[in-house]
């Protein structure tokens, strides 16, 4: 994946976006990234995804710029409807999806953060915006969708429409990230991104019911309350038959702690 670098560790699949300087994504990239989140679901030992940019000043600055100005609209049009289903893709693969956002993560580079499900940052690494108004568009990679989503309509369209850039650190306070950590290095930070990850990663947590909790709350916040409730009872259903329910409940009862398989 020449664009993206992707390996895997004790149940962690790191993906991290790399162009330097900026790590702006391309058609290019989004196919890289694209086939590396496929890699990623079909694993059956990966159970947290995590991505992140290359270097330490930049997450993502979004699309390319000096692409989008040679390309032609034909092409303008099917690259939004890639990069939507790339992240589509992201947001429905049942297993959790973290940004670690190490620098500057600005339009399309936020729009990619918003996609997954958790986001920390390093304090101070950089700014968080769609500032896509300026440029004479919109955050076209679904951040007009997913930012209304988190924040709510009217934080979200006063945000985009002023062109909003704020430090990571002020992210924290509009809720846009979810942890923010102080790290003498970008190095620190990843580590402590990776201790964070696998949290979240078996013996010690229910792989299954993370993935499960997962698709109950992206698939189901887009139905009525009805539909979203049998949702989440199949999805119960499912985790009632499982090894790891069996573990869980065990484990309760036995008073001691738990060790989940996955299964």
């Amino acid at each position: 994946m020449g664009l993206v670098d992707y390996e895997t560790s004790a149940g962690v699949a790191t993906v991290q976006l790399n162009d330097p300087p900026f790590n702006g994504y391309t058609f290019e990239m989004m196919k890289d990234l694209d086939a590396a989140i496929l890699e990623a679901r079909f694993d059956p030992d990966v159970q947290v995804i995590v991505i992140t940019g290359h270097g330490d000043r930049f997450f993502c600055a979004g699309a390319n710029v000096n692409m989008l100005k040679e390309a032609d609209p034909t092409f303008k049009y099917y690259f939004c409807l890639h990069a939507n289903e790339t992240l589509l893709r992201l947001e429905h693969t049942p297993k959790l999806v973290i940004a670690a956002i190490n620098g500057h993560c600005v339009g399309g580079g936020l729009e990619v953060a918003l996609a997954c499900d958790i986001r920390v940052a390093r304090k101070g690494s950089g700014k968080i915006g769609l500032p896509e108004v300026s440029l004479g568009v919109l955050p076209g990679t679904g951040g007009t969708q997913r930012l209304a989503r988190l924040l709510g309509p009217a934080k979200a369209l006063q945000f985009m429409i002023e062109g909003t850039t704020v430090s990571v650190d002020e992210g924290v306070e509009r809720g846009l990230v979810h942890e923010l950590w102080e790290c003498a290095s970008n190095a620190d930070f990843m580590a402590k991104t990776m201790e964070y990850a696998r949290r979240f990663t078996r013996p010690g947590k229910a792989s299954l019911a993370v993935g499960a909790i997962k698709r109950a709350v992206v698939s189901g916040v887009e139905m009525g309350l009805e539909q979203g409730l049998a949702l989440e009872r199949e999805l119960q259903a499912q985790l009632f038959v499982s090894a790891d329910a069996k573990e869980g409940l065990a484990a309760y009862v036995d008073k001691r702690k738990a060790v989940f398989s996955g299964k």
